[in-house]
């Protein structure tokens, strides 16, 4: 019996000790910036979606197909009159930290999205009173207006849910440690690097989740990321640059997704952001137009895009439906530059400085552009900054002219508000029509499209006429990844969503 038992306890050792640690899936992600921060609230940058994709659930979600699908809420009801949004939530969801997300939760979140000072959602949520509580799963929206693009807006960072109680507790350190919803919870940060997230065991949708650990990795030069791709140390990048497309497409390991974007890149005009506004182009129309005149944008498309962009002088490419015909793709016209400058009665050249933050794309982009205008009278001094910094500088004026994108919206009132609507978070060049945001807020209260599209036409004459902006292209989403990574699909607002999505070790 005592050998027996000896034997045993050895056998029981042998096995214990004998039997292997459960491997972890780790997907690792090349991403083209270092996000702003992981805040829902008051972050801004396109690369911090992409995180938080995985990081903070929403209230709804997009499909492949920009069908609007429950992701923390089951169902929305808008009553008669618009102005009453009733919103059912989902049980049995906990955030990182434990606690219930429940109708509490939600108002406290959507509060603090309308609220806190800084807060990049305020615009989104605008027409929005009131939160209520109506029971623990069920919170109404009263509106001051009708306001038709609102579930779109909490289909993004205005619906990501944060947790209460780690706000409270953290206050302004949340920052450093944001707590969601999501599959997956914050595990560490180290900027201009990496950002590391692991999966969140009590996630209430685990059973589409297959990756252990999600690692973020910042790699502005694209070549430099495919690189990484091709060698095995990431498994997915963002913004592959098109001349890249070929390799991608003879490489057998690996695999492109393309998608044409919602998004758009222009140059925004400083108009009344600090005295760097005083300059011909900031004070002058005439000016303004004559540098559009200057740009072509089908060969900036095909110079550095291979042609795989699409030109386009609107927040909606032509391909949308909200695209307004009235007012069709300028082509380039140097002698009308030059006869609008002589109008404008300034002295050239115009020297202009121009903030273009930092990458391969954007730099010749910005090459292009300054080779262009110089041939109409413009002398523009390419500022290359890095990205989160040069959204910075561009909140606090410190740019003349700023080459920059936006990721885009399902529903167009969020590319256009909030860069072009008097006191909104993304407008860098303070510029404020009375008349635009009349024709903006129709848009919001129409539910029609076509008298929505009215609206927007209404709103687009006048910007076409001051030019605060002038739209350039919009991006195809150029996304490649390992042929070990399956179930990985590619929605037109350029997220990554960890949903569903295998990892071959």
């Amino acid at each position: 019996m005592r050998f027996t038992k000896v034997l045993a306890g050895i056998v029981v050792g042998i096995v214990v000790s004998a039997a292997p640690a459960l491997a972890q899936t780790a997907l690792r992600v090349g991403l083209a910036e270092d996000p702003d921060n992981l805040d829902p609230t008051t972050a801004g940058s396109y690369v911090g979606r992409i995180v938080l994709a995985g990081l903070c659930d929403k209230l709804f979600d997009i499909d492949e197909d920009l069908k609007v699908v429950p992701q923390l809420a089951l169902s929305h009801e808008t009553s008669a009159d618009g102005k009453t949004v009733t919103i059912k939530l989902r049980p049995g969801v906990k955030f990182h930290d434990g606690e219930p997300f429940d109708a509490a939760a939600a108002k406290f979140t959507l509060d603090r999205h309308m609220m806190k000072p800084g807060s990049f959602r305020k615009a989104e949520l605008a027409q929005v009173d009131k939160v209520e509580v109506v029971d623990p799963l069920t919170i109404r929206l009263l509106l001051k207006a009708p306001f038709s693009p609102l579930i779109a807006q909490l289909t993004d960072r205005a619906g990501m849910m944060v947790s209460p109680k780690a706000v409270t507790g953290a206050g302004d350190k949340f920052v450093e440690k944001p707590v969601c919803a999501g599959p997956f919870k914050f595990a560490e940060r180290v900027a201009q690097d990496h950002i590391t997230l692991e999966r969140f065991a009590d996630y209430w949708d685990n059973e589409r989740i297959h990756i252990d650990k999600v690692i973020y990795r910042s790699i502005q030069d694209s070549t430099v990321r495919l690189a990484n791709l091709q060698s095995g140390n990431l498994d997915i990048i963002e913004r592959l640059l098109a001349t890249d497309i070929a390799t991608v497409r003879g490489d057998p390991k690996l695999k492109l997704v393309t998608r044409v974007s919602l998004g758009y890149t222009g140059l925004t005009i400083n108009l009344a952001n600090t005295d760097k506004a005083k300059n011909p182009l900031g004070l002058n129309a005439k000016v303004r137009q004559a540098l559009e005149l200057s740009i072509d944008r089908d060969a900036i498309n095909q110079t550095v895009f291979n042609g795989e962009f699409t030109p386009g002088n609107q927040w909606s490419s032509p391909k949308n439906p909200y695209y307004i015909d009235k007012f069709p793709i300028p082509g380039r016209n140097i002698e009308k530059a030059k006869a609008l400058l002589k109008d404008a009665s300034v002295q050239l050249p115009i020297k202009i400085d121009l903030m273009v933050p930092n990458g391969p794309d954007t730099r010749q982009v910005a090459e292009v552009i300054q080779a262009m205008a110089a041939e109409a009278g413009f002398d523009l001094n390419l500022r290359v900054t890095e990205f989160a910094t040069s959204l910075s500088e561009g909140t606090k004026g410190n740019f003349q002219l700023y080459l920059i994108g936006w990721s885009g919206r399902t529903d167009p009132d969020q590319n256009v508000i909030n860069h072009l609507g008097c006191d909104t978070p993304f407008n860098w060049g303070k510029y404020c029509s009375e008349k635009i945001m009349a024709a903006l807020t129709e848009a919001r209260t129409e539910t029609a499209p076509e008298k929505r599209k009215a609206a927007y036409e209404k709103a687009l004459a006048q910007i076409d006429a001051d030019k605060p902006l002038i739209y350039l292209y919009h991006p195809t989403l150029l996304f490649a990844h390992s042929t070990k990574l399956t179930g990985y699909k590619q929605p037109p607002d350029g997220l990554i969503r960890l949903q569903d999505m295998t990892l071959a070790k």
